[in-house]
Order: structure tokens, then sequence, then C-alpha cells
């Protein structure tokens, strides 16, 4: 994001992941798992599965036909993002020539106007129904923009990280094709999946070529209209109005939210309120009614898709693990837009919960589908032939420390709770913060201030919803006892009046360096209760303790838990397992099963996150409050 002070754009900056060094029990591990297992293990399946030989092979490099799914080329282009995050963070001179090396197959592969899709390359005659008879004829299906999105994506990180145009020429001759191509006088197909109005941003980002944002805006305005010149792609890709007549999210939860990043970044960089007023509309539907007590979204194995108000099954829940990372990226973006913490609340409920379940605790095993409920069948698995979320996981957990801290002229916010340091400027001044917590485990939380001198900033520390009694902004979700206990906030080790706006503590005053903030976040263990419409959530609660969301697996629980009954009256009490799943706080309590109401058994809950480690079997979220025919 550029800086505050330049040309339009978000009221609010994001400081990049780059200035945030994270030291923190909880993130540094899982980042530099990602980094040194995931990272390379993605490229390697790359590798196997032909994705980067069809590269060499429609460059003439390799000779041979065509392997996997017609948008392959798009994982290679997502772990190339990742990998340059991961550069960023650490220098690696063998990953930058391996990268380099692969950057010189890209090259080989693209045609002399820019064209670059290697399926068609390879084989020019191709006439399956994916890519269409000649180029851009089968937009609805063919994801030839979609994987220059993620090229594009690619492009910038790398420039950013290294410095090199390698890439970023790849880019943007692509990207001068593609303005050529399509217009409001040219070709007016929108993508079947959107991603290309997000790269085509970062590149104006870049650049500063109005062109790129200006086909970006083109890419959202056309879609939904020109029906009798094209044909509709209907609710399934977003097509059936225009984007600023729709105020639900339907079709593929992927494609929908990675539509509404777009908006919001050109509504940022154009000034386009109806846009705004859109995804207003259409946040407000999905978190009141759409949205997984995990963040997760996309209710339909069928489209991958969202259902319908209130519809959000357990066992058959789909949860894609690239739409939960979609929704952190929306929400991210939200915030971005109206600084309200309650964007935020969503954004962490994602990340810990519905995201991070999606990959297992080595790095190299992975969920597609996240259900909040398993009969012990779904198990994690080493790749995918459709693998858009190993590598998109690969790409947005080096990404992570990008979304703990943000800025507003004289604002400083912290918007996540993770250990570690950043440097920022404000008012011109440089003002270095320092981060120490056990969060998510501990409700703790030490903030350092160290301006350059003496500074007059506001600091605005999130308060989450949950710790003031409310899971969400809206009544999707409840805590059945909404009871709340005190937040402590202590500047310089005297309490100070928590001074709340818009889910912030705001701290005025002059910063001296050395000053201290602590925090304490009460983290009692909460039921929480659906709205009654959602109709597989009767009558049973789900468990929560902080921003973690818990579920019972049957190996802890005597080999099974559907049949599994959790009084209300059953007292729950955290403890600390530093032996179980890398360390967890795991809930204990007294339950009792179904088919024996009168006799109590031992019950133990983990995060929903830790799930499918260890032996195959049962997985509940929501439980029942009590047995069939109890009072």
């Amino acid at each position: 994001m550029s800086q505050a002070g330049d040309k339009r754009d978000y009221p609010i900056t994001p400081v990049p992941f780059t200035a945030v060094k994270v030291d923190d029990g909880f993130w540094t591990p899982r980042l530099e798992m990602n980094r040194t297992v995931t990272l390379p293990y993605d490229f390697r399946r790359c590798e196997e599965t032909g994705r980067i030989d069809n590269f060499a092979k429609a460059g003439g490099l390799k000779s041979g036909p065509f392997e996997g799914r017609y948008y392959n080329d798009s994982d290679v282009y997502k772990v190339v993002e990742g990998a340059a995050y991961c550069l960023t963070l650490k220098p690696d001179a063998k990953l930058d020539r391996y990268l380099d090396e692969l950057i010189a197959k890209f090259a080989a592969a693209q045609e002399p106007d820019g064209y670059l899709y290697t399926i068609r390359t390879i084989d020019p005659q191709n006439v399956q129904w994916q890519a269409g008879p000649a180029r851009w004829s089968n937009l609805r299906y063919s994801h030839e923009l979609y994987c220059l999105g993620h090229l594009y994506e690619a492009a910038v990180a790398h420039h950013q990280a290294t410095g090199k145009r390698n890439l970023l020429d790849i880019a943007l001759k692509s990207a001068e094709l593609v303005a050529r191509e399509f217009g409001p006088d040219r070709r007016i197909d929108p993508p079947g999946h959107q991603e290309i109005e997000i790269g085509l941003v970062k590149l104006y980002r870049l650049t500063g070529d109005e062109r790129y944002l200006q086909l970006a805006k083109f890419f959202l305005d056309v879609r939904g209209r020109n029906h009798d010149r094209r044909p509709s792609y209907e609710e399934y890709a977003q097509d059936h109005l225009p984007v600023t007549q729709q105020d639900h999210p339907v079709g593929h939860a992927v494609r929908a939210v990675y539509m509404y990043c777009g908006m919001a970044d050109v509504a940022a960089l154009t000034g386009t309120p109806e846009y705004i007023r859109a995804i207003d509309r259409i946040w407000d539907n999905m978190v009141g009614k759409r949205l997984y007590i995990t963040g997760g979204i996309g209710a339909r194995h069928e489209g991958e898709a969202f259902g319908a108000d209130y519809e959000l099954p357990n066992q058959s829940a789909y949860c894609e693990t690239c739409a939960a990372i979609a929704n952190a990226m929306w929400n991210l973006r939200m915030f971005l837009l109206h600084g309200d913490g309650k964007y935020v609340d969503v954004l962490e409920r994602t990340l810990y919960n519905g995201f991070l379940a999606g990959v297992a605790l080595s790095g190299d095993l992975f969920f597609y589908v996240n259900p909040l409920a398993s009969d012990g069948t779904h198990r994690r698995q080493p790749w995918f032939d459709c693998a858009c979320c190993p590598t998109n996981v690969v790409r947005f957990m080096p990404s992570i420390p990008g979304y703990v801290y943000a800025q507003r002229d004289g604002d400083v916010y912290v918007n996540l709770f993770i250990g570690g340091q950043t440097r920022l400027t404000v008012s011109d001044q440089p003002v270095e913060l320092t981060q120490q917590t056990r969060y998510p485990w501990d409700g703790a939380i030490r903030i350092t201030v160290r301006p350059g001198r003496p500074l007059d900033f506001t600091l605005r520390v999130r308060i989450p919803g949950w710790t003031r009694g409310q899971p969400l902004s809206t009544d999707l979700y409840t805590y059945l006892d909404a009871r709340t206990e005190s937040i402590s906030l202590k500047v310089n080790g005297s309490a100070a009046q928590l001074e709340l706006e818009r889910g912030y503590a705001v701290i005025r005053r002059a910063w001296h360096p050395g000053d201290t903030v602590e925090l304490g976040l009460p983290m009692p263990v909460r039921r929480v209760l659906a709205h009654p419409r959602v109709q597989d959530c009767a009558g049973r609660v789900a468990l929560e303790r902080g921003p973690i969301v818990y579920c019972a697996e049957a190996v802890d629980n005597d080999g099974r838990v559907g049949d599994i009954v959790l009084p209300d009256s059953s007292a729950l009490i955290p403890e600390w397992r530093a032996d179980l799943l890398g360390g967890v706080t795991v809930l204990r309590a007294r339950a009792c099963r179904s088919t024996s109401p009168q006799t109590a058994v031992e019950f133990m809950a983990i995060p929903y996150y830790a799930w499918c480690h260890r032996d195959p079997g049962e997985m509940l979220v929501w439980l029942p409050r009590q047995a069939d025919g109890q009072r």
C-alpha cells in the first residue's frame, strides 16, 4: 500500500510485513516451518506434477504434452510469491538462484506479444472446453486472466524482495497485451475467476501506470452487464448483477471474496463510493448470516459456494482453505477503509481457526475442505490435483506480520497480538513498538513504545469483541453467558481508564522512550450459541477461549464423540499442555453420553486448528447440550 499523503488511497495504511520482525512463541515456529518445509515442499510437488515442466515445454526447452489442470500455471506463481516474501524476511542465495532459473522458464514460455498461458502455447489447436478454441474465447472457464493475476502478484513481490526486473518485465509485457485486448471499445469479457483485479492494482501501485488501475476497474464494471453481447457466468461467478447492485455473497466463495478485495482496492484508489456501499452490504450479510464460527466461508460442496442465509451445515461444510485466506485479505481491506475493529475481529477469527486448520503442524499436509464435524474419514492430504490451497498457504503465511499494525496520520493501530518488533514513522519521527505476549493462550500483552524523542500521538489497541461479550458484531453467534470480566489497562505501570472507540482502546499522550502499555484481556471459556435459524446447530454449543475455537476429537474422548453431550452446568477448565500438539491449552469438563445421560465421563476439547494430527476418529465443533428426551 502506498504511504499516507501520496495519492488517493486507503485512509489507513498497514505497516508492511517487511517492517515487522516476529518474535513470538506461537507464530515464529509457523513462519519458520512455512519457509523451511512448506515452501520447498510446494516447489518439489510442482516439479513432480509437471507444473514447472509445462513452462519449459511451452518455451521449447522440453518436449511433451501439457500436464495437469488448465490453471496449473497459477500454482507455480503463488509459490514464487511466497518464496519472494520469504526472501524478504531472510536472504537465501540458493532460493534466489532457483527463482532466477524458474523465471527463465517463464520467459521462454511467454509468446512474443506477451501472451502467457502454457496449455494453449504447448498445443495451440487445443479445443478443450477449459481453454477454448482461441485466446480469451472461453474466459468463463479458462482461467487465463486468473493465472495472470497471480503472475502479477508474484512479479511485484519478487521485484520488491530482490530489486530484479526479470519477473516484473514478464508481467508488464503480459499486462500490456491485456490492456490492448480488453476495454470498453475492445473485448468486454470479465474473467471467470476473479484475481487479475488484485494483481493489476499491485502493478499500478508499483509502476504508477494508471492504465492498470483503470483496467482493474473495467473488469469489475463489466461484470453483470452486456449479457446481450456475451454469455452470462451467472451467480456462480458473481456475474448475475453489476457489482454495485450486489448485496449478499453468492456463488463460488473464493471468486466472490477476491472480487470484494478488488472492489475495496479500486474504491480506495479511485474514490468509487458505490463499490464501498456494495461491499458494506455484502459484508453485513456474510457476517450476519453466512459465516462459520471458525471464520470459514462457503457452505456448499457444489460450486464451492456460499449457501443461503443461515445455511451453515457442519459435517458437509466446505470452508475451503483458500476461502479463509481470501476472507482474511478482505477483512484487512475493510478495516483499512473504515477503521473499525469489527473487521479485525473476523480476520483474527479466520486466522486462528479457519485458515490455520488448513495446514498441518508438520507443514506438509493440508486440508482443502475444513468441515466442523467428521465421522473420522476426513484426513489431511499431501497434495491435491487442484493444488490451490497448499500454494495459497505458502504465500499467505509469511504475509501475516503485515496484518499486525497500521497507521492513520498520528494514529497507530495495534490489530493483532503477536510478539515482536516494528519500526514506523509518525509525524516524520521514528517510533519503535515491541510486543511481548503468550497470546493466544494468555491475554497479557505488553507493548513498549520507543519514539526517537518525546512525541504526541494516539495508540489504538484493539479490544477484541470476544472480550466484550460479542463473538461477532452481529447476532449470528452469541455467548450463553455474556457476562464480561474487567479488562486491565496500565500505562507505565499505573491503571489507565479504558476509553473505547470502534473496538479500540484509545491512548492519547506524549510518548517517551521506554513507555509501556500493559493490556490484560480476560480469557474465560465461552459457550457459543448459533442463531436459531442455523438448523444444524440447534440445541448445541461451540466452545471458545480467547480467539481459539475448540473441537472434541475421538482420540481424547474414549474413541468417540458422536454421542457426547456437554451439559450447560458442566464447568470447563482450561489446562496448558506443553506436551500436546506443539503446545496447546485444552479444555476439560465432565460430560455424558446420549446413551447414558446419568453417567459422567471425562471430556476434553482441543483447538480446532490442531485436529486430525493423531489417530483417525470422529470430530465435533458443535456439541449437544442435552441428550434426547432430557429436560
